[in-house]
């Protein structure tokens, strides 16, 4: 059994795994980890593998807590990876960000890949056909763009993600809905254009938690995975262990 535990900005997924297949797949609130983790794993043993990517907070308990009771493999920049990271400041490259792209040379090998993660943050991470990782962008996702125009203004409210079917907002909720569906929509089909433009032959990955909600507005062609982050992890872990076994049978 492999779990790969992914700490985000707000919430914490966990996948099951056997034999490189998905089994389960939780998600909880950023808090009371080993409560919640207890909850839908009460039988744990120490010989479980589990593979940790967090961007969001874990606290030292809560990692000294997974490293007692189960084979822990927390990720950072020093992990061999099966690109080249050119990022001009690849240690400021977030973790998350860097399973992904690893999990899209391993899944779409010898391709220009484009990945494209929904959530918090909408970010985007570009791997060329020759497994250079060259860099990307980060924007907000829905939530935040919700928020800031609730934060910074005196009267706007706040609201949450909803099916729209109009350009043209007829009142003031409409019009937010409006400008933040629409514009991310438009924002994330121009970005892919302009890669396109310079590569033609591209792959482009979808994934996060707003992406089925995505998926079926915008007009490019895409691989769309809610889970890639997750079974990135996985196929990274299985990728570190067999370079491990490697470097060992030539000492």
């Amino acid at each position: 059994m492999i779990l790969t535990i992914d700490i985000g900005n707000t919430r914490t997924k966990i996948a099951h795994f056997e034999n490189n297949s998905l089994k389960k797949l939780i998600a909880f609130a950023n808090e009371n980890f080993i409560e919640n983790f207890l909850k839908y794993f009460p039988q744990i043993e120490k010989t479980t593998q589990t593979v940790l990517s967090s961007v969001g907070r874990l606290s030292e308990q809560e990692r000294n807590w997974l490293a007692v009771n189960t084979t822990l493999l927390i990720i950072t920049h020093q992990n061999e990876l099966p690109f080249r990271n050119n990022y001009e400041t690849p240690h400021t490259l977030g973790i998350d960000r860097i399973v992904l792209a690893a999990g899209a040379v391993l899944a779409f090998p010898k391709q220009n890949r484009l990945v494209i993660d929904v959530g918090t943050c909408i970010t985007y991470d570009f791997i060329d056909n020759d497994d250079n990782y060259l860099g990307g962008a980060i924007s907000p996702g829905f939530g935040l763009r919700y928020k800031s125009l609730n934060d910074y203004t005196a009267n706007l409210p706040l609201l949450q993600l909803e099916e729209i079917d109009y350009l043209v907002g007829t009142n003031t909720n409409k019009s937010i809905h409006s400008g933040v569906i629409n514009g991310i929509i438009t924002e994330i089909d121009g970005i892919i254009n302009k890669y396109k433009e310079l590569h033609p032959d591209l792959t482009i990955i979808l994934s996060g938690g707003d992406t089925l909600f995505l998926a079926k507005r915008l007009k490019n062609i895409i691989f769309a995975n809610s889970n890639f982050l997750l079974e990135s992890l996985n196929a990274l872990y299985q990728y570190i262990i067999e370079n491990d076994k490697k470097n060992s049978s030539r000492l």
